[in-house]
């Protein structure tokens, strides 16, 4: 038995061997013929096992012979396909045949060519065609050779235009050959994740035209932005080479980046904490705690304990307009078409809203602010900030809930100019009603903190039953705050159905999410949390085309108070490099 197996496999084996695909050779790609010339022809096939042959002309089927006889008697390109197939498969080879009257046709050359200044340009043309050849070289309208071959010296940077002129008694032909003698080459080194500043080449001799262009990279991980200035900004995240063009009118540049790895790698998570300003809420003073004598430089101290580097822990911005300023260990990089970084919040999705209503539950956006280190000292100290356009910066009629917040009589408006000033509250023990002893028995402060906007509005914060600490930041000893930014609209619903023991005295307020752009808004693991640095904008409103970011601000977008549930407080978690985690979201561009 285990001999006539073995046999079996061997001429099994043997079988398969013999039936090999067929090779075509002994026939040229291209061909050049006299009208009413005939060509044969003769093909040499490797592997010709039982094969079967097609030949077509211009895609129609003229001959199924493993030989063929073209004739043309009409001036023209043709282009020949001949095809074998046998059990192992098919094999083609594609063969153009260009038809003259007789006069030269010139091949073996191509219409541009990138050359750098001091270079030659070594020009040897294949020509077909009976009869004596005259050659002519006209470089920008000026005779220079009569030979065969001729040989350019670059010794000006610019566009050059050569033609070639062939004749022979049976007519003439012209080619046209544009030359671009590029600068000197410039060559720079970086390392990734890190931004370099491209300057004007000592050549350039205006800034008024310039335009940069990326024409050879190592990876998809790099940006190029501010090409349409003197300076543009080039960062990359892996290492290799990556060339880029200079353009300024005629004269064109090239420049090798040189991208090295860096010494450490980059976190992909927060790495300094610079600035904290809560506005008051609820869970200010404790998320972080504040303990008495603490200053602002502690808080920021303690609130850079909790967020920087993986593990990561919630703090409150408290109301509207709170903020935290941080930042990263490299540039983040502005990838085209991805979206770039994520700051996690607590935001989650609820099912106690009306049936078919979009995404809502506890939603809190917050506002985002980037920078990136122009002056490189590592602190966001001389930079300007671009505001991430999210989907209701300017207004909110595109979000799925608007309408219902309409129904429900909130300010749905988007304030651009905003500002509100908190006072000090006078009070802060809740009053007693009731059983002392019943924790219920205690009920809210409803004139607590009190805050005025520049819209002409005031009101209170109200102090709940749940959280019995100051809401005012502890730190701050003058009697208000002020806040300035954008103010979105109101996105809390009270849906109030009765639920027993989640929202007894039929309150229930859903917070629903924006559509993408924000901090706490979306859950974690949703795409719709991740942020393109591509969004953001300038003061004009302008898209700024950045090149990646090093420093973010978020602060609190929504001034609305929601039942028990307490004012919108967006929270901050854990800030990501999507890019460094290696992780790939598309982005959407409206």
């Amino acid at each position: 038995m285990i001999v006539l197996l073995t046999i079996i496999f061997a001429t099994s084996c043997k079988d398969d061997q013999e039936v090999s695909a067929p090779l075509i050779s002994g026939i040229e790609a291209e061909y050049t013929i006299e009208e009413g010339v005939a060509l044969n022809l003769s093909p040499i096939i490797t592997n010709d096992n039982q094969s079967a042959y097609v030949w077509l002309l211009d895609g129609k089927e003229v001959a199924n012979t493993p030989i063929y006889t073209f004739n043309s008697a009409k001036i023209g390109v043709y282009t020949l396909v001949f095809k074998v197939s046998n059990k192992g498969g098919t094999t083609q080879k594609n063969i153009s045949v260009t038809v003259t009257n007789g006069a030269p046709v010139v091949s073996g050359i191509q219409e541009e060519y990138l050359i750098e200044k001091g270079d030659k340009l070594e020009l040897t043309p294949d020509v077909t065609g009976g009869g004596e050849l005259i050659y002519q070289w006209i470089l920008d309208g000026k005779n220079v050779a009569n030979t065969p071959a001729y040989t350019f010296n670059s010794s000006e940077t610019g566009n050059r235009e050569i033609i070639l002129k062939v004749t022979n008694p049976k007519g003439s032909v012209e080619k046209k050959i544009s030359v671009v003698v590029l600068a000197e080459t410039i060559r720079l080194e970086t390392t990734t994740y890190s931004l370099l500043s491209l300057d004007v080449p000592s050549y350039s001799a205006t800034e008024k035209t310039t335009q940069w262009e990326v024409i050879e990279a190592s990876s998809e991980l790099y940006r190029l932005s501010f090409t349409d200035t003197p300076n543009p900004m080039f960062v990359a995240g892996k290492e290799g080479q990556y060339i880029l063009y200079k353009s300024e009118g005629e004269i064109k540049g090239k420049i090798i980046i040189t991208v090295n790895k860096r010494k450490t790698q980059p976190s992909a998570y927060i790495s300094k904490v610079f600035d904290y300003m809560p506005a008051p809420g609820q869970f200010v003073n404790k998320l972080p705690e504040y303990n008495e004598g603490d200053s602002h430089e502690d808080m920021v101290n303690k609130v850079g304990e909790w967020l920087i580097g993986e593990d990561a822990y919630m703090i409150t911005l408290g109301g509207w307009g709170g903020y935290v300023t941080f930042g990263f260990d490299h540039t983040i990089i502005n990838v085209p078409e991805k979206r770039d970084f994520r700051v996690n919040g607590n935001a989650f999705g609820a099912a106690l809203g009306r049936p078919g209503a979009p995404f809502g539950g506890s939603c809190e956006p917050g506002i985002i602010m980037v920078a990136y280190d122009k002056n490189k000292n590592g602190k966001p100290d001389d930079e300007e900030w671009y505001e991430i356009k999210g989907s209701s910066n300017f207004s909110a009629e595109k979000e799925p809930w608007y309408t219902m917040a309409k129904e429900n009589h909130n300010d749905v408006n988007v304030y651009r100019d905003y500002e509100v000033t908190y006072y000090k509250p006078t009070k802060e023990d809740p009053e007693i009603s009731g059983e002392p002893d019943n924790p219920l028995a205690f009920t809210t402060i409803k004139n607590y903190i009190r805050w005025e906007d520049n819209k002409k509005n005031s009101g209170y914060k109200i102090k709940n039953v749940y959280h019995s600490q100051s809401y005012y930041p502890g730190w701050i000893k003058k009697d208000n705050i002020t806040f300035k930014g954008i103010r979105l609209p109101e996105n809390g619903i009270n849906e109030g159905e009765y639920v027993p023991g989640i929202n007894e005295g039929n309150i229930y307020f859903v917070l629903y999410g924006f559509r993408y752009g924000y901090v706490d808004n979306q859950t974690n693991v949703s795409p719709e949390s991740g942020i393109d640095i591509d969004w953001a904008i300038d003061k004009a409103g302008n898209k700024a085309g950045l090149p990646g970011i090093d420093f973010v601000k978020v602060y609190n977008g929504v001034n609305q108070e929601n039942g028990w549930l307490g004012e919108c407080s967006t929270e901050v978690e854990r800030g990501e490099d999507l890019h460094v985690l290696g992780k790939s979201i598309s982005t959407i561009d409206e």
